[in-house]
């Protein structure tokens, strides 16, 4: 199995045979910004049994990705009190580990938080940040007027030539990180030369979590790193006049990242099928889509004829092929909305004169593009206890299962 080398050692959450498996959205599910919302403690106390332990297999799948695994699940077991282990968590980056061909290369770094360390867990082993980059290269970063740039120190080691790039997150300072990752792709991956806009090629970019807004303590959602993949496509189309191409697109709505995911709450089930997994987000385009859109995929999967390989994921979203035993196997994927988040049930979605929702509020890339059947959630309920009650309901939970 693929994932079996980083998954040794699991914690069993689950003691029995599930025919179900739950995915949690963090932000505007769970919590808002660094505030527990009242239902989600609740919520998790309903999914465990006498002795703790989930009733059903359970993965918090968020798009969150300045930290690691082992962070957002100590983060998550306190304030939920309740034992989450690293092998319950998917951040957006989280695929990456896959993608082995890119863990040789020279890697440049983009994100918040300890993205070098993070690139380095994840198995890359040349890796690059923008502080570093820019240090090298300090003529560079223009933008502060107030700073009078001084030439590179002589002792500093030349850098090798960038040979691919990984947005993991919104940085903080955009205007300088647009700036050095426009000068590494306009120079395959030499910020010192000058621009070459008719390259034949583009260096790969692997981009991780494509929310435009999120839902933190404001009252109103937040800029996510969609919005600064936005700017960057943006200023790129300006200078070259072409699209900037993704090699890989990862977090919701990725069918990568729900792939991931199911092979997780696999893992939990003692690698025994999941019929129904239940996906629970506060955002229509992200969460609700990519539950959409995985439930598609499963289907088309149980119809197609198996083969010995099969695609993971087509596209600009992932080249990662399985095996056929290592292929996701639930029957369907359920798509549960709630409104303490990004979704607002008093704030319609954007849409054109004829009711159709825009792509507005949609980052669409390559062959991904909006479908408003792939917005519309199995089930709305008013916060995550309502969407556990709902999914104990239809799985026939007996109360004996229950605290």
């Amino acid at each position: 199995m693929w994932c079996r080398g980083f998954m040794q050692q699991t914690v069993r959450h689950v003691s029995t045979f599930r025919q179900a498996g739950v995915l949690f959205d963090v932000d505007g599910v769970l919590l808002r910004g660094r505030s527990v919302i009242p239902a989600a403690r609740r919520a998790v106390r309903k999914l465990l049994d006498i002795n703790n332990n989930f009733l059903f297999p359970v993965v918090f799948v968020t798009n969150a990705g300045s930290c690691q695994r082992h962070h957002k699940a100590q983060q998550l077991s306190h304030l939920l009190d309740v034992q989450i282990s690293p092998d319950q968590v998917v951040l957006s980056h989280s695929p990456l580990q896959m993608m082995k061909s890119f863990h040789n290369k020279c890697v440049l770094v983009s994100g918040q938080g300890p993205v070098t360390t993070i690139a380095n867990t994840l198995g890359f082993q040349k890796v690059l940040s923008m502080e570093q980059l820019a240090q090298h290269h300090p003529l560079l970063d223009m933008v502060e007027h107030n700073r009078r740039p001084t030439p590179p120190s002589s002792s500093l080691q030349s850098l090798p030539q960038i040979q691919a790039i990984i947005l993991f997150g919104e940085p903080i300072r955009w205007e300088t990180n647009l700036q050095l990752l426009i000068d590494v792709l306009l120079t395959n991956g030499r910020p010192d030369h000058a621009y070459a806009t008719e390259l034949s090629t583009q260096l790969p970019v692997l981009a991780c979590n494509m929310d435009l807004l999120w839902m933190a303590e404001a009252p109103s959602p937040r800029f996510g790193h969609g919005m600064f993949l936005l700017c960057l496509e943006s200023v790129y189309k300006k200078l070259t006049g072409r699209e900037l191409q993704y090699e890989a697109v990862l977090g919701k709505p990725s069918l990568l990242t729900y792939q991931y995911a199911e092979q997780l709450l696999r893992l939990q089930n003692h690698n025994h099928k999941l019929t129904t997994i239940y996906a629970v987000g506060d955002n229509l385009m992200t969460d609700i889509y990519g539950a959409n859109r995985y439930n598609r995929y499963l289907a088309q999967q149980h119809a197609s004829v198996v083969t010995t390989t099969k695609l993971v994921a087509k596209g600009t979203e992932s080249q990662v092929t399985m095996a056929e035993d290592e292929l996701v196997s639930a029957d369907q994927c359920q798509s549960i909305l709630v409104c303490t988040g990004v979704y607002n049930p008093r704030s319609p979605l954007p849409s054109d004169q004829s009711g159709a929702i825009t792509e507005a509020v949609f980052h669409g890339q390559g062959n991904l593009v909006l479908e408003p059947d792939l917005v519309e959630p199995c089930h709305v309920v008013e916060d995550v206890e309502a969407a556990v009650d709902l999914l104990l309901q239809r799985e026939g939970a007996v109360t004996s299962d229950l605290p």
